[in-house]
């Protein structure tokens, strides 16, 4: 059975076959891997592929390129009948045809961009301790009950206040993703939450609730703080991949916005 490609790679593959794109122009000088009535498809478009593959964790093997090939040739078939029709010419494949182009030479900007602007060792490492610093140095366990109104939340602790259970008392909580587990929150850094919900929670002792009601966008909240213990951080080798993705992406971010800043845009 031969591979089968990505969705991603079977469009990037249907765009190298598109008349007129520049990944194309350099046909006439690549070797052939096949050709159609004629029409050579050369091999720089399974070079093309194979390299999106790559990237994806795929290894470039004689199977992958038997099985871009192939694609390739029923793209080519599939693209001279539309061709016959003239489907080319209608303008929503106009369209498309242009949208398609003007994504692969992005994807190809974007790629040039992050290749010629490498993020620093000093830089990641900085970040790393901003995001350790934020997150803090303790998790807590937390649970909660969220209600519409303050005075269904001080309902709710004037019976807490009589020895009713919270666990019980949390499945009239509006949030359905911890009201059946007794409003268990698990554990989380106090960053997890909204600010003034994380506010209150670590002023608590454990076992104690909130004896007023917090308010946050959410609703408003009684909170018990069932335990507190010390936050162990990733290590810097563990989380440096996605901390350098991240700030490469927000390098690329505000390049893509000063470019927009100095377009004219009507």
């Amino acid at each position: 059975m031969q591979p089968t490609l990505s969705r991603l790679t079977f469009a990037l593959a249907l765009a190298l076959c598109l008349p007129g794109l520049a990944l194309a122009q350099a046909a006439g000088a690549s070797a052939k891997i096949a050709s159609v009535n004629g029409v050579a498809i050369p091999k720089n478009r399974v070079d093309a592929i194979v390299r999106a593959q790559e990237a994806q964790g795929r290894k470039d093997t004689p199977e992958l390129r038997a099985a871009i090939r192939e694609n390739l040739i029923s793209l080519e078939v599939i693209n001279q009948e539309a061709n016959r029709k003239g489907l080319n010419k209608n303008p929503d494949t106009v369209a498309q045809i242009e949208v398609t182009r003007a994504n692969i030479v992005a994807q190809a900007f974007h790629a040039d961009y992050l290749k010629q602007h490498p993020v620093s060792e000093a830089a990641l490492k900085a970040e790393y301790e901003k995001i350790k610093s934020s997150i803090g140095d303790k998790e807590y366990k937390a649970r909660h009950i969220l209600v519409e109104k303050e005075s269904e939340a001080k309902d709710i602790i004037e019976k807490l206040k009589k020895g009713d259970k919270f666990a019980e008392l949390a499945k009239a909580s509006k949030d359905a993703g911890s009201k059946d587990q007794g409003g268990d929150l698990d554990w989380n850094a106090p960053g997890g939450f909204v600010k003034p919900f994380s506010d209150a929670m670590v002023k608590l002792e454990k076992g104690k609730y909130t004896e007023t009601p917090v308010q946050s966008q959410f609703g408003w909240h009684v909170i018990q703080l069932e335990d507190v213990r010390t936050a162990k951080f990733p290590d810097y080798d563990q989380v440096k991949p996605k901390i350098e993705e991240r700030l490469r992406e927000q390098l690329f971010q505000k390049a893509v916005a000063e470019l927009r800043a100095k377009a004219k845009i009507e």
